[in-house]
């Protein structure tokens, strides 16, 4: 690693730190935020008796007539949160990380999470910022955010949905469409 990006990594931490002292939270609280900002995707914890969430919507936004966007990663940290209501059925594949392959599992497609407290925080990739806010709960998560939602709070209240494996699927060649290759 250069040393340029060994700066820019602790100024990084820095500017974490400070955020922390302003909000005037507990340090731990942010793990699942910082997760998702720096790796990416929904995480989930339970620190020193605080079960904490992280889920994250993404929103594109697009210019039609210069044909540039960007897309918004809206992060949303839940300290002990709790689904209120669940909606919808949406049969999907999934691959959780303690987990060696993926499984087909159901999945609410709406869910209402409110927590003790609420933190969003949108990373912002033209303008090349993390702007975070306090949020009052519920909130109403549809389709990406409601499966992410359902899923960290299975591993919070150690209750993980049982799948079927991807193994138990079939091929089936659609024989309408079937050409054969005997040159390949």
């Amino acid at each position: 690693m250069e040393k340029e990006d060994i700066k820019k990594i602790l100024t990084f931490t820095i500017k974490e730190k400070e955020i922390i002292r302003e909000l005037n939270l507990p340090e731990e609280i942010f793990l699942p935020l910082f997760f998702s900002v720096r790796f990416g995707g929904d995480w989930s914890v339970n620190k020193n008796s605080k079960k904490l969430m992280s889920i994250k919507e993404k929103v594109t936004e697009y210019d039609k007539k210069t044909k540039i966007g960007y897309t918004l990663e809206k992060i949303y940290l839940f300290v002990n949160p709790e689904i209120l209501s669940k909606e919808g059925k949406i049969y999907r594949m999934e691959k959780c990380g303690n987990k060696n392959e993926r499984e087909l599992v159901e999945r609410p497609y709406m869910t209402k999470v409110n927590g003790e407290y609420i933190l969003e925080a949108i990373l912002n990739p033209k303008d090349m910022e993390i702007s975070v806010k306090h949020l009052e709960g519920p909130l109403n998560f549809y389709g990406p955010a409601a499966y992410g939602s359902s899923h960290e709070m299975e591993h919070l209240e150690y209750n993980e949905t049982k799948g079927i494996p991807f193994w138990d699927f079939k091929y089936i060649l659609n024989k309408k469409t079937h050409e054969t290759h005997e040159n390949l």
